[in-house]
């Protein structure tokens, strides 16, 4: 228990050193997330239920707020850059929705293991990526038009488009009701972000201090639902979780590697294949968790989501800045 807490201790002081530091601040929170997943896997108690209340129940609430936030972000002129740049579109949204997918599967095809917990897996790769790439995408110099609209367009296409996915792959380790997963994807995310495209659009700058107030009740609510997560399965965590963290490596970094060279090889330039790799191997975590739960797996399902979503902060991150410190001429499709 005490190498436990002294464990805990070490990366709040790390992400508090972090965060002072320009270079290192953008690791700041994925240690305050390893503070936490920590926590919960030293004492799963704590945070599984207060008193009556199961803890489970605040993780839909959390993402629809979190899914508003995103919507706030964006704008409808991310949905016209579509016409603007219809060739790097259209090769991102392909990548995105057949590398993952394909990759995920094929690394629970031969990894060993249990149903759900693949399953939750392939659910990583099969939702598309959330506001965290447009963070990356910007720190890398990146093309931040089209991993916006990229962001957009694969969102809004997520309601039918993971269930569609987790039907054809996933159906034989757990079954998939499609409409019902449509709905629950709907109820998530398309809701949520229609209210702040339309807040966004009428409203953009006029309640300042929401504007700031939201990327850190996002970055608070994310915190809040892969601690939750893996204190309910913290059991399962400590009989497959090494596997299962190989797993999740190898699947984030191989979105990346594909991401890039295959859009390359599709005649992309540089600058908007980086951007593209960083689409591809950064997933929406947070909605897979959110369909785990749906589910009504999320001690399962909900596993892979909540190892992802720390990794890929951190890989996300130093690509970034190792593509920003390797500048390339500004090009546009």
């Amino acid at each position: 228990m005490i190498l436990n807490i002294s464990l805990i201790g070490l990366f709040l002081i790390l992400a508090i050193i972090s965060a002072k530091n320009e270079h290192t601040s953008g690791f700041a929170f994925t240690l305050l997330i390893f503070a936490a997943v920590t926590a919960a896997m030293s004492f799963p108690e704590i945070f599984i239920a207060i008193g009556s209340f199961q803890t489970k129940s605040l993780i839909i609430p959390l993402l629809i707020i979190i899914m508003f936030g995103m919507g706030t972000a964006m704008s409808f002129r991310d949905f016209v850059n579509v016409i603007r740049m219809p060739k790097g579109v259209f090769i991102g949204l392909l990548l995105q929705f057949t590398i993952m997918p394909l990759v995920g599967y094929g690394l629970v095809s031969v990894g060993g293991l249990p149903p759900e917990i693949a399953a939750g897996v392939i659910l990583v790769g099969c939702s598309p990526s959330g506001l965290a790439s447009n963070v990356m995408a910007y720190i890398s110099g990146a093309n931040l038009a089209l991993s916006l609209t990229l962001t957009a367009v694969a969102t809004i296409l997520a309601p039918i488009m993971t269930p569609f996915l987790m039907k054809i792959l996933a159906d034989q380790l757990v079954p998939i009701d499609f409409v019902a997963m449509l709905i629950s994807i709907s109820k998530i995310v398309l809701l949520p972000i229609s209210a702040g495209l339309l807040f966004n659009h009428f409203w953009h700058g006029k309640f300042p201090c929401l504007d700031k107030a939201l990327p850190k009740i996002s970055m608070a609510g994310i915190a809040i639902i892969i601690t939750v997560i893996t204190a309910a399965g913290h059991q399962s965590l400590k009989e497959i979780g090494l596997i299962l963290i190989v797993v999740v490596m190898i699947h984030n970094l191989t979105g990346y590697t594909l991401g890039y060279w295959i859009s390359r090889m599709l005649g992309m330039d540089q600058k908007s294949s980086r951007t593209i790799a960083i689409e591809v191997g950064m997933q929406n975590s947070g909605l897979a968790s959110g369909i785990a739960l749906e589910m009504g797996r999320v001690a399962t399902m909900g596993l892979a989501p909540a190892v992802f979503g720390p990794f890929m902060n951190i890989t996300g991150s130093s690509l970034a800045t190792w593509w920003r410190g390797k500048p390339v001429k500004d090009s546009t499709d």
